[in-house]
């Protein structure tokens, strides 16, 4: 029987630079790489601290690629990032000057908020219940 796990996500991005800066410097994602291309590109993958899939940050090729920057997923929340404290990096997020769309709630499944990143793709930071 095979194994598989989901381990990289694209995620399309205006400037490599800012990107690193927001998913590294913001949020405390880890930088597992950052090698240039040929073409000019950056192989740029970022992943939070602890564990789960990473993301390719991809700087936008082209007038389509450009377009879905921060929509990749029609403006409906895309990504989840799970954390075992919600107060805390709830509170570091604001004070890095994160941009969350709602106030935390609590839900039978855990509290979230929505927050957005510096594209414009929507997130769910959130701490599961138990």
């Amino acid at each position: 029987m095979s194994s598989q796990s989901l381990f990289l996500v694209a995620l399309v991005v205006d400037d490599y630079a800012r990107a690193r800066h927001f998913y590294c410097d913001i949020l405390g994602f880890d930088c597992l790489e950052d090698t240039p291309q040929p073409d000019g590109k950056r192989w740029l993958v970022v992943k939070p601290k602890g564990g789960g899939a990473a993301l390719l940050l991809a700087r936008a090729d082209g007038a389509k690629q450009v377009e879905a920057i921060g929509n990749q997923t029609g403006g409906r929340v895309g990504f989840f990032l799970k954390t075992d404290d919600f107060a805390r990096d709830h509170a570091a997020y604001l004070s890095a000057g994160v941009t969350f769309l709602e106030a935390p709630r609590h839900e039978r499944y855990g509290t979230v908020a929505v927050f957005q990143d510096i594209f414009g793709n929507r997130w769910d930071l959130i701490q599961p219940a138990g």
